[in-house]
């Protein structure tokens, strides 16, 4: 496998090509915890996974894993767990599929109740503050619960727990994946922390934000009330009644605020440093691996993204993303307008950074498969960026899930060149890619579900098919695949 690195907003090989990447991202609930301990909150991947994602073209897998899991009492690594994601790389490296190391939380820590996963007990600090079980979402801690907020600002203030700080602690954790994975074939990179929560102040921005809602709700000119409510109470329209938070009314409500001033303090002077902090402690350790960043929970809903990169890194942004319906009957309902304009956010926050994008945190799932327009919707943003993504979430049978046929189809692997635009129109079964050829004669790879019926890449192009991989050394600069 070749190592990936970054050029600006590009991913690219040593030969120059432009990479584009498909995946998966894989991290079982505290349910799963319960029931085999030992491995945390560790998929069990076997061959046939990895076989099946390189056929679909999957080749980029966000691992999940858990502080937690890894180092339950301080100093006392999981063998077990770890042995096990030896050989997920082992089996990833053999069908082609890249790991990114996704450190993940949910509300900070279980806290010994069912919702919430990421640090253990030992680093949890929540100054005597209990967490109350959940009973409306699983985000609530984040808007309410003292606990969390508690353990959250203990984190960022870098308080010392059993000698050092919290944060050495947890960089201590890195190093260890770092040197053990650092080397390996499969390493893309190292996703530094899931959603990082503002703490105290992230409940005050859930404040501002339901204070501001209320205030649009009730004022502005652009929310058509009436409408809301006459949807709302009719069976068959009530799927429809979030359709008055238009991009413009949900700009509004989350940009130019407070809220926005609260995030960007917390973006600037705690996760930057803090992000910088990690980088260097794994650099420490190996030079290998993209840093991945991702933005806090609440630029899921379009606060704007303002943290400063580790300088001289290579690093991708990779945010999150679902519209408000996801996850409910009413996502068949969802709002393709307003989960494009969330992205239009982070599209302005790549464009601010120049770095490239892998979408960490897409998708989600509803009844049957009247959400599935929505996601090829999605699907074709993310190509109009030239975005990679990771596809949340994967489960048992997954791969045998009508989903498939929506989320598995053509893109560019590897580009020799720059990608000018690509595009994919299900209905013609028609792939296009434009680009800038580079002098250097390489094939351009295009992931393809399925066979050929048609190629239009130039008089003297050199093609071949080699499964589900369509190779193509061509001058030209424009090629178009028609598929079965």
């Amino acid at each position: 496998m070749q190592p990936i690195g970054i050029e600006e907003s590009r991913f690219l090989d040593p030969q120059g090509r432009e990479h584009i990447f498909h995946g998966l991202n894989l991290k079982n609930d505290s349910n799963y915890v319960n029931e085999h301990p030992p491995l945390g909150h560790l998929v069990l991947l076997d061959e046939a996974f990895f076989r099946r994602s390189a056929e679909l073209g999957f080749r980029v897998l966000r691992l999940g894993l858990c502080w937690e899991s890894i180092e339950p009492e301080k100093g006392q690594y999981n063998e077990a767990l770890l042995q096990k994601v030896d050989e997920i790389f082992t089996l990833a490296e053999t069908y082609g599929v890249y790991i990114f190391l996704d450190m993940h939380q949910d509300l900070y820590s279980s806290f010994g109740i069912a919702t919430g996963n990421g640090m253990p007990s030992w680093a949890t600090l929540s100054d005597g503050c209990a967490r109350k079980p959940t009973k409306f979402v699983w985000a609530e801690g984040y808007f309410w619960s003292k606990a969390v907020h508690r353990a959250f600002d203990n984190f960022w203030a870098n308080t010392p727990v059993l000698g050092k700080g919290i944060q050495e602690h947890f960089t201590d954790v890195w190093q260890l994946l770092a040197r053990r994975y650092g080397e390996r074939p499969a390493l893309f990179g190292f996703d530094i922390l899931n959603e990082p929560f503002p703490g105290s102040p992230g409940g005050k921005v859930f404040r501002k934000l339901i204070a501001k809602l209320a205030r649009v709700c009730l004022v502005s000119p652009k929310v058509h009330r009436m409408r809301f409510f006459k949807t709302a109470l009719r069976k068959q329209t009530r799927g429809h009644a979030l359709d008055v938070l238009t991009p413009e009314v949900l700009y509004q409500v989350t940009q130019g605020g407070a809220a926005e001033n609260i995030l960007r303090r917390f973006y600037l002077e705690q996760y930057s440093p803090f992000l910088t902090k990690v980088t260097k402690a794994i650099r420490e350790i190996t030079p290998k691996g993209v840093i991945f960043i991702e933005h806090c929970y609440y630029s899921n809903i379009a606060v704007p993204f303002s943290a400063a990169l580790p300088e001289g890194e290579a690093v991708c942004y990779s945010p999150h993303g679902y519209d408000f319906t996801v996850d409910t009957p009413a996502y068949a309902f969802a709002n393709n307008e307003r989960a494009g304009a969330l992205f239009a956010e982070n599209r302005r926050a790549q464009q601010r950074l120049n770095v490239p994008v892998l979408v960490g945190e897409w998708g989600g799932g509803g009844e049957g498969e009247s959400f599935f327009p929505h996601i090829e919707y999605l699907m074709n943003l993310f190509d109009a960026y030239a975005w990679s993504n990771a596809y949340f979430t994967y489960g048992d049978g997954f791969f045998d899930q009508p989903i498939i046929r929506v989320i598995s189809r053509p893109y560019p692997m590897a580009v020799n060149g720059r990608i000018r635009s690509f595009s994919v129109d299900p209905a013609a079964k028609t792939f296009t890619l434009e680009y800038a050829p580079q002098a250097a004669a390489h094939p351009t790879e295009i992931y393809l579900p399925r066979g050929v019926r048609r190629l239009d890449a130039g008089a003297d192009a050199d093609v071949r098919l080699d499964g589900h991989v369509l190779s193509v050394t061509t001058k030209a600069d424009r090629i178009v695949v028609w598929y079965d």
